[in-house]
């Protein structure tokens, strides 16, 4: 008689790695938040990184003022592929949470691929997502891993909130146009993590590398909007409407907007999931026939003059000391002094992550007839405004955003893509991800519909 197989190492429905770093140890806490006895589709989690002990510590930090519970820790680095293989074969979803992406990001993604495991992550560096999605997508599909970057702050929020506001637009009418402002508030003072600071410079960096991708790739499919391109507008403008001073953002929001709005372009119903019932087909190309594209860009703002100078001033100290070695090691050194204490190494406190939320509004302008757009001379003459409110970004906002992701995953994925690389819009648009988020913390808001002049 033959011996009984032995079984093997235990598949968990969630690990998360890089978890002992500034995020991930914020990401650990929201996720044991739905550990049993909540009843959630999260029944198993692990946490990986390269120190057991900083990730136990971790777990204490997340877990406390209680006990730390009984979470299996894995160790792996993001320089060890053998280490990667072995945390994606245990994973069904894997969380990936150590950045920058452009150095740590695309092994895990590659890990995942082959390996077959979902994987999410909260990078918001253009050049890196597109590269994993150029570089994974045919042996991710292959696979049925699917592959998501973006799942927090950047660009979750955005994206949604584009969408939202899009379906506010109901026919004939038809946007031409949505801008998303961003406006971050605190009763103390507002502190950037020092990866996301450590990513803007790398981005500049490497900002040609990016340039170079994109020319050997395709051409994304072109979205049919109605009208002629608004006109550029000013670098700073003054919106009296909503008191606030809005100054142009080169943001990962717009390009993974754009990317979005490219793949609905190429799939007009969405993408098809993998099992999906047919309840949740028809819902699926209902929910995108809603889906009006628009061109979309994203700003960011402040109730004062004096705030957006210290944005202004982080860009172009970012954009020209960025671009040389000794400017990048200047900038890496001392990120509190030319952020003009926007960033620094040590992050926020828990006061200042306590104190701090987040407005997005979204302002879109179109046309109350859509036939009208094509008429010479016609202008837009409806505007709609929403906005997407919340917690602190980087440490409340982007955990409540990609736990939520991954229990979507876990919980629909039958649904969703076989896998694939895509951005967050195409594969949770027509999710419950939105009604989820509102559950935690956020809120989704129409503001105001007017004829403009």
């Amino acid at each position: 008689m033959a011996a009984p197989v032995p079984p093997g190492p235990e598949v968990f429905d969630v690990v998360i790695f890089g978890a002992s770093g500034f995020t991930g140890k914020y990401v650990i806490r929201e996720a044991l938040k739905f550990l049993p006895p909540n009843a959630s589709p999260l029944r198993t989690l692990a946490l990986a990184g390269r120190s057991r002990d900083r990730v136990a510590a971790a777990l204490r930090w997340a877990a406390a003022p209680g006990p730390a519970p009984d979470v299996p820790i894995l160790v792996a680095d993001a320089s060890d592929p053998a280490s990667l293989a072995a945390v994606a074969a245990r994973a069904r979803v894997l969380l990936s949470c150590a950045g920058p992406f452009r150095l740590h990001g695309r092994q895990v993604a590659a890990a995942c691929a082959e390996a077959g495991a979902d994987c999410l992550d909260i990078s918001g560096e253009p050049e890196f997502m597109e590269r994993v999605e150029a570089d994974l997508h045919e042996v991710a599909a292959r696979n049925g891993s699917l592959i998501v970057s973006a799942c927090g702050f950047d660009s979750i929020p955005a994206e949604l909130g584009f969408l939202f506001n899009s379906r506010q637009w109901k026919p004939p009418s038809a946007p031409l146009s949505v801008v998303a402002y961003v406006n971050l508030e605190s009763d103390r003072k507002i502190v950037g993590n020092f990866g996301t600071f450590q990513s803007a410079v790398l981005g500049v960096a490497n900002a040609s590398e990016l340039q170079a991708l994109r020319r050997s790739r395709p051409r994304p499919a072109k979205p049919k909007i109605p009208g002629p391109p608004p006109p550029k507008g000013s670098l700073i403008e003054h919106d009296k409407a909503l008191g606030l001073w809005v100054m142009k953002l080169p943001s990962a929001d717009t390009v993974v907007v754009k990317r979005t709005l490219a793949k609905v372009t190429e799939h007009p119903e969405g993408l098809p999931g993998a099992d999906e019932t047919p309840e949740f087909a028809e819902h699926r190309k209902e929910f995108w026939s809603s889906i009006k594209p628009a061109h979309f860009g994203v700003k960011i703002s402040s109730r004062s003059i004096l705030g957006l100078f210290l944005w202004l001033c982080t860009g172009l100290f970012i954009g020209i000391l960025g671009g040389f070695s000794f400017g990048r090691s200047l900038l890496l050194k001392f990120p509190e002094l030319f952020s003009i204490g926007l960033f620094r190494k040590t992050g926020p406190t828990e006061e200042e992550v306590r104190s701090a939320s987040f407005k997005m509004w979204f302002i879109g302008r179109g046309y109350s007839d859509s036939a009208r757009a094509s008429e010479r001379g016609s202008k837009p003459d409806k505007e709609i405004v929403t906005r997407v409110s919340g917690p602190e970004i980087g440490y409340i906002t982007t955990p409540i955003v990609l736990v939520q992701c991954a229990l979507v995953l876990l919980s629909q994925r039958a649904n969703l893509p076989k896998g694939g690389v895509y951005t967050p819009g195409a594969v949770f648009g027509p999710t419950d991800l939105q009604k989820r988020l509102e559950e935690n913390g956020m809120s989704f808001e129409l503001i105001s519909t007017r004829t403009l002049p």
